[in-house]
């Protein structure tokens, strides 16, 4: 019986040998482009900008099943984007949250890296019409990115390093919460890990940062505008006329209170100055203005509605959400009373939410969750629900007083970027070179 197995377990070993040295063959001698159709030999391949450091940069089109569990289920096209300077060098793997659109990260820029950026399953381009909304799952992402990884792991030899921004970091966590052996180092950026549909931590943020005198001045503007309904919504149909948006999924005076509800968590979130917010002597047309500055319409509208729809299926689902404060105008709302973002998700698919998902993510990642860099700012309500890793896990969390949701490493003192930057050259080893940004 042991021989029997001592001879099946050579017979693999052999078999996984000559699979490996024909993988080889296959590319050895080969120029990029022709690398990349072995690789990926369904794959619409073509030339792209090339731009930054990189030497030459390619669009695939990946045929990629819709369910890795069931390949018979079919298959969605999906986007990805491979900029590439040397074999030697380490790459940076993009897990967009969202829609992709080309271009150089900055960890790419600090590492003079090839860059392979993927677009989220089911967003922008990568988006079948109808969404097979039971696929949209991220267990089917992390799939799709392993499956990419592995295969160019056969070109791209040297470290791989996974980064993204917002729902991207947040998905930098979860694959490598997942396959914390695809990449050797994780760098999330603002990446958030919700406990709830609704989590209260970025209420308590809101609530808490900057001063009483600015919180006070964000409630009275709130109800300013809302207190001004009618004329305000002469301005915004006449926005909506000059944008050329429609609102039939979210009316315009649905929009309006929406819009008026998110301005707290907006406002925190992109670093906004309280000096900037409309005085009591403002018109009706000025507070508008301001509101479209900070909040937009860009989700209400019917595009953005509708471009939002994968989004937030997963924030239901999976990844959970914020709520809205209703108490500060609750007496001036006429449409909205519900404090969820679920007005937001698709209405016709289960929407039953998994609370224990994130939650099992965040447990590896705050007790195992090794050579994660993570970067956040101190004022964006995202970061109130940031992991913590424990003190024994080998990795650093770097938090920018006063930073918002567009902090970057290139936004820390010298001396914080330093230590960036040493820990990243710990990780990667002497052989990986650091590139520390130099302001324009």
């Amino acid at each position: 019986m042991h021989a029997i197995k001592k001879i099946l377990i050579l017979f693999l070993v052999s078999l996984a040998i000559n699979s490996c040295k024909e993988s080889g063959v296959k590319l050895e001698g080969l120029a990029f482009e022709e690398q990349l159709k072995v690789l990926f030999p369904s794959a619409e391949i073509s030339p792209i900008k090339v731009e930054d450091h990189f030497k030459k940069a390619y669009q695939l089109i990946i045929k990629q099943p819709l369910n890795h569990n069931n390949l018979e289920a079919g298959t969605f096209n999906h986007f990805v984007y491979v900029s590439h300077t040397d074999y030697s060098k380490p790459t940076v793997l993009v897990t967009e949250g969202y829609n992709a659109k080309h271009k150089t990260y900055e960890l790419s820029k600090v590492l003079q890296s090839n860059q392979v950026m993927v677009e989220y399953r089911f967003y922008g381009k990568s988006r079948p019409e109808p969404i097979p909304w039971q696929y949209l799952k991220n267990d089917q992402a992390i799939e799709d990115y392993h499956s990419i990884v592995s295969k160019l792991k056969q070109l791209y030899t040297n470290k791989w390093i996974s980064t993204g921004i917002s729902k991207g970091g947040e998905t930098v966590l979860i694959y490598k919460s997942k396959y914390p052996n695809d990449v050797d180092v994780a760098v999330p950026y603002v990446a958030p890990l919700i406990n709830t549909q609704e989590d209260i931590r970025t209420e308590n943020l809101i609530n808490s940062v900057g001063t009483d005198e600015c919180r006070n001045k964000i409630v009275a503007f709130q109800r300013a505008i809302l207190k001004q309904r009618d004329t305000v919504l002469k301005a915004l149909k006449a926005y909506a006329e000059k944008e050329a948006m429609q609102f039939t999924k979210v009316p315009m005076e649905e929009a309006l209170e929406y819009a008026v509800l998110e301005f707290p968590f907006s406002f925190w979130q992109w670093g906004g100055n309280c000096e900037d917010i409309p005085t009591e002597a403002a018109t009706a047309n000025e507070r508008f203005q301001y509101l479209i500055k900070i909040s937009g319409m860009g989700l209400y509208n019917d595009k953005g509605f509708h471009h939002y729809l994968p989004s937030f299926y997963q924030h239901m689902v999976e990844l959970g959400y914020y709520g809205f404060d209703l108490e500060p105008v609750k007496d001036l709302l006429k449409v909205v009373k519900s404090s969820s973002n679920m007005r937001f998700a698709p209405d016709d698919v289960d929407l039953t939410y998994n609370p224990e998902y994130i939650k099992n993510v965040r447990d590896f990642v705050e007790n195992k969750g090794d050579h994660i860099l993570y970067i956040y700012g101190a004022n964006d309500p995202w970061g109130a629900c940031a992991p913590t890793p424990k003190p024994s896990v080998d990795a650093l969390k770097m938090v920018l007083e006063g930073g918002h949701h567009g902090t970057r490493i290139k936004d820390f003192s010298e001396n914080d970027q330093q230590k960036i930057y040493d820990k990243l050259s710990a990780w990667l080893g002497d052989d990986v070179e650091i590139y520390p940004i130099k302001e324009d």
